[in-house]
């Protein structure tokens, strides 16, 4: 029977780039930072690197397509290289296709790397497309739902009315998710968005998709992050903190969320069932005693709201009790968002699995700065790429 991959390798050098509007670099200066930063931090260098994968969403790079990307603004030496796409899961994804590759013993030192120039494309909400859509249709959002806040704010009214919340309170909550997670991206100087935001300017701000305001929703940035993967037993020879992963899963909505009527919107079964594989891989009981820390996915404030659920850290329903305790702030049992997540990074798509693990790696290594949570040893990160019916979701956790 298929054991995982718990324990069998380990990262030994990031790298991440400041994300923003970063009208000034290109999509292969950014590469190139990221993986400058991770070579330096592993003290390898290119020549001993076998094999690497790319994620990369939305063919966004002008010199080419596939693994040509990579290979080609690195001058790679003709080693294999990947390029991965799987929605809002493409940075997880090359990460993972590294660390499998390591773990099957195919190679001994991978990279991984993602990257994103959103702002060069226009991309934005209501992008037109001509091809067919997650959902299966044809051409460009036309519903006022089919957009990415509307489609959330439907989660929101969903979730309220199943759990009872006034419009007052649930907005409340998710205002309280959206100022902690800026407090925590002033503490940041890679992040986009650097400033305190109070839960009343949060609550008063322009709606967007009722009841989402501007700062519910998370921003469109420019960003790249990598990592080099190794065999555990081999770790150590190249530094003393190594950082393990024990668990990468990759889940994909089967469609009858989408398709049958007895989906209650106020939850992602694809989220749960990703953090019920990783769980089980990594060996985790009770993820609510066990994590000490996450970066989950904060496209929008509700969608954070759900995934303390979805993840088993807060019963279904009580998630507010949580927000309101404090439980999921930075000083907090569990903090989330501790570089600021989503909310103040933005979302280039193809790097922010990547940057969420680089978080969690410094955290670990004791090296996240004024933000430094207290003796982690097991951090989370969690990717959602589509709606919540329709979604693919990455979870990884890693540890010392």
């Amino acid at each position: 029977m298929a054991d995982g991959i718990k324990d069998k390798v380990a990262i030994i050098g990031m790298g991440c780039t400041k994300f923003g509007e970063l009208w000034d670099k290109s999509p292969e200066d950014l590469i190139i930072d990221a993986y400058k930063e991770a070579m330096e931090d592993a003290g390898i260098e290119k020549k001993d690197l076998q094999a690497a994968w790319v994620g990369n969403h939305l063919d966004d790079i002008s010199i080419g397509r596939g693994g040509i990307v990579l290979a080609m603004t690195l001058k790679l030496p003709f080693i294999p290289v990947t390029r991965t796409e799987n929605f809002c899961a493409t940075g997880t994804e090359a990460l993972r296709g590294a660390c499998y590759a390591v773990a099957a013993g195919a190679y001994d030192l991978v990279l991984a790397l993602g990257v994103e120039k959103l702002k060069d494309t226009g991309y934005a909400g209501l992008k037109e497309t001509g091809n067919i859509n997650m959902e299966g249709t044809l051409g460009r959002f036309t519903s006022p739902t089919r957009t990415a806040p509307g489609g959330y704010a439907m989660m929101a009214t969903a979730y309220f009315a199943k759990y009872g919340l006034s419009p007052e309170d649930g907005k409340r909550t998710l205002a309280k998710i959206s100022s902690k997670s800026h407090h925590n991206g002033t503490l940041n100087p890679k992040a986009h968005l650097r400033r305190e935001m109070s839960v009343e300017d949060i609550m008063k701000a322009p709606i967007i998709a009722w009841p989402l305001g501007l700062f519910d929703c998370c921003g469109v940035s420019d960003g790249a992050a990598a990592a080099i993967v190794t065999r555990a037993d081999m770790a150590k020879n190249f530094r003393a903190d190594p950082v393990r992963v024990k668990a990468i899963q990759i889940a994909a909505s089967s469609g009858e969320e989408l398709l049958y009527t007895d989906f209650d919107y106020a939850h992602v079964e694809t989220t749960y069932r990703a953090g019920l594989a990783a769980y089980k891989e990594a060996g985790i009981k009770s993820p609510r005693d066990e994590v000490s820390m996450m970066e989950t996915h904060d496209c929008f404030s509700i969608t954070e709201l759900t995934e303390y659920e979805d993840l088993q850290i807060s019963p279904r329903g009580r998630a507010k009790e949580d927000v309101d305790a404090g439980f999921y702030d930075l000083d907090g049992k569990i903090p989330d968002q501790p570089d600021g997540g989503l909310k103040c990074f933005g979302h280039p798509i193809g790097a922010s699995g990547l940057r969420m693990v680089y978080e969690m790696y410094k955290q670990l290594q004791g090296k996240a700065g004024p933000r430094q949570i207290k003796d982690p040893k097991i951090g989370l990160t969690h990717n959602m790429g589509g709606t919540p019916p329709s979604c693919v979701v990455g979870v990884s956790i890693v540890g010392l």
